[in-house]
Order: C-alpha cells, then structure tokens, then sequence
C-alpha cells in the first residue's frame, strides 16, 4: 500500500501477518526510519540462511546456541542511475556446545547454498565469513 507524502513510503503486507513499515532508501526520498528493498534483500538472504543451516546443524546432532550475522553488501550504480548488488557477505557467529565439532560446524555453512531457496534463486554472489566459537561452562 502507497502513501503519498514528502517521503516514498509503503507497506509490505501478507494474510495474517503483521505489515512491515517500508520505503525506498534515503538516498531515493525514502523514509530511514523504514525498511528499504536493499535491506530487505540482504536480511532475506542472511535470515535464509541462518534457517537452513540452523537444521543442517541440528541434523548433524551440531547444538547451536547462540546465533549472530550482521550481513553486508556492496552496491554498484552505473551512470544512468541504475545499479544492483555485486555481492553480499554473510559474517555468521556461531556458538555451539562444548562437545560440537567445530570443523563440521563450520563446513555445514558451504552445505547451506545447495538447499536455500534465496540463495539458489539469485545470481548475486555470496560469500561467507564465518566464525564457530566453542560454549564453556
């Protein structure tokens, strides 16, 4: 749903889920108190995932116990104003319980492409940087 007003500012809604507050970025008369496109797409591709190797893990008997990524991306625009991602980093920190195996735990990560619907529907390169910490007690 459009509201006209002095930012370009929507509501992205679905039956009986909650509407996300959106807009185009800041630098497009966006609001940047809301949620833009550019964002969107890099927290679906990280929030996908995480999903996915969140149950690659747990299938693998890897108890994850704490989970964190703060994705990044670079963006490239060509003269005309048009532009697109040129790729998105994914920084995963991964805490897992004392008796996990760490190496698994960290190649479960490279098993998640083949399975995530967003990551094998795009053709933006994804790279991961990923960090598997060990739970002391």
């Amino acid at each position: 749903m459009y509201r006209p007003g002095p930012f370009a500012v929507c509501e992205v809604s679905a039956q009986g889920l909650p509407p996300i507050a959106a807009s185009s970025d800041p630098a497009f008369r966006g609001d940047p108190t809301r949620w833009n496109p550019e964002q969107l797409y890099v927290a679906s591709i990280a929030q996908c995932h995480m999903l996915w190797y969140l149950g690659l893990a747990a299938g693998n008997g890897i108890r994850v116990t704490a989970y964190t990524d703060v994705p990044t991306a670079v963006m490239v625009e060509d003269r005309t104003g048009a532009g697109q991602f040129e790729s998105v980093t994914l920084h995963p920190v991964v805490t897992i319980a004392a008796d996990g195996d760490v190496r698994l735990a960290e190649e479960l990560h490279h098993r998640v492409a083949d399975y995530c619907f967003i990551a094998r529907s795009i053709n933006t390169p994804i790279h991961h940087d990923v960090a598997i910490r060990l739970e002391y007690r």
